[in-house]
């Protein structure tokens, strides 16, 4: 009897077993995560926080990445743009010359204006800095405190990752300039597209004649796209011979002599076989920079000329694209609740764009159509309120 109890004691500790190391599991969980709580509590943790942090190393892989890839992005901008601008000395300036000197006199000023205005604004939102929250002096009006660098943040400003710093009214961080782009400089940013777009359409429009006699017609080496696609489509003989115009001629490999009633003219030097293949080179490069020019303003004025387009959309409502994706969600939860919700920056299309441009304090087209330096409105630390100007405005009234 002795023996069966001890058997079945066991054999019941046997049994037991699992639901010990479950709740000796339990336990020791339970004081890994109260450990875990007490040293790293934080009363703002959320999912949205736990995502935030685990993010963490590969947006900083993103971001020092950008950073190092600014400075060869720019480069590239300056040795694309400096291409074209050189292909159109060669080829478009002495073509047209030739058509006309007083056409080409006025292309020329019309094109240097926008070549000018093109590297001005170019370099100054390249150069010029955004605009960051001073530091040491009091914020007076500030809307919250930045998780980064721990100081407080003014209306419209957003922390940049790339730059590691607060940027007054930021719009983005674009690698082609490598800068922010806020608001010091985004005027500068806004009229280089301008006048980059309006750059591809002065080239597009005025390098289209030339493509087409070299490119579709073949120029002077006479076998262009028109023959090659009459030739795939069967409808080109290669054994039918043109009429011949002229007079006869004997070759003798070096010179074409002419006939005339049995006597002979002058001799003609022939191109020898590395004047014929120097000249194919060159017609071979010729035709390569057309296409090259054509390919790469045709891709140009459409990306850079939708994004104009869409930040002219945006300068027009008073807001920036962060601002613009802030507005949608607010516009969509107040809707739910039956209220509509009012840029507080929106001041009508006419007054944003002013704004915008700097078109104050007695500054004028001038100072759009030219190179200026004029800085923006205000200081960007606080900004002007259309909801609580119309309401001083109703008030007054």
């Amino acid at each position: 009897m002795v023996i069966r109890r001890k058997v079945q004691q066991q054999l019941q500790g046997v049994y037991n077993f699992p639901n010990g190391m479950r709740k000796w599991f339990k336990w020791k969980y339970g004081q890994i995560l109260l450990t875990l709580k007490a040293i790293f509590y934080n009363e703002f943790m959320n999912l949205s926080y736990a995502s935030e942090v685990v993010m963490e190393p590969m947006v900083w892989i993103v971001d020092h990445f950008s950073k190092a890839l600014g400075p060869i992005l720019v480069g590239g901008v300056i040795t694309l743009t400096s291409s074209v601008v050189a292909i159109v000395y060669i080829i478009g300036l002495p073509y047209y010359w030739n058509k006309s000197p007083v056409l080409t006199s006025f292309l020329m000023v019309l094109g240097h204006w926008l070549l000018i205005n093109v590297a001005f604004h170019f370099y100054m939102a390249a150069r010029t800095d955004p605009g960051t929250p001073p530091k040491g002096i009091l914020i007076s009006e500030a809307v919250s405190v930045c998780k980064k660098c721990i100081a407080p943040k003014p209306p419209r400003t957003h922390h940049c990752s790339v730059c590691n710093r607060c940027i007054l009214k930021m719009d983005h961080h674009c690698p082609w300039l490598n800068n922010c782009v806020g608001h010091y400089n985004h005027r500068y940013f806004f009229m280089y597209m301008v006048y980059m777009t309006l750059g591809t359409i002065f080239i597009m429009s005025l390098g289209f004649e030339i493509a087409y006699k070299e490119i579709w017609l073949g120029g002077e080496m006479g076998a262009g796209l028109s023959h090659a696609l009459q030739y795939m489509e069967g409808n080109f003989d290669s054994h039918e011979e043109e009429d011949l115009e002229g007079y006869p001629a004997n070759v003798n490999g070096t010179h074409m002599i002419p006939v005339f009633g049995g006597t002979t003219g002058i001799p003609v030097p022939l191109d020898t076989p590395e004047e014929e293949e120097k000249k194919q080179k060159k017609n071979y490069w010729y035709r390569f920079a057309i296409m090259y020019t054509g390919m790469l303003t045709t891709g140009v004025f459409f990306s850079l000329g939708g994004l104009a387009t869409w930040h002219g959309r945006l300068i027009a409502n008073g807001e920036t694209s962060i601002e613009a994706h802030i507005n949608r969600k607010e516009t969509e939860r107040l809707s739910k609740i039956d209220q509509v919700y009012k840029n507080p920056y929106d001041f009508g299309t006419t007054e944003n764009w002013k704004i915008f441009l700097g078109m104050t304090h007695g500054r004028g087209l001038r100072h759009v159509l030219l190179p200026s330096t004029h800085l923006a409105n205000g200081t960007g630390l606080t900004w002007p309120n259309s909801i609580i100007a119309a309401a001083s405005h109703d008030k007054a009234a």
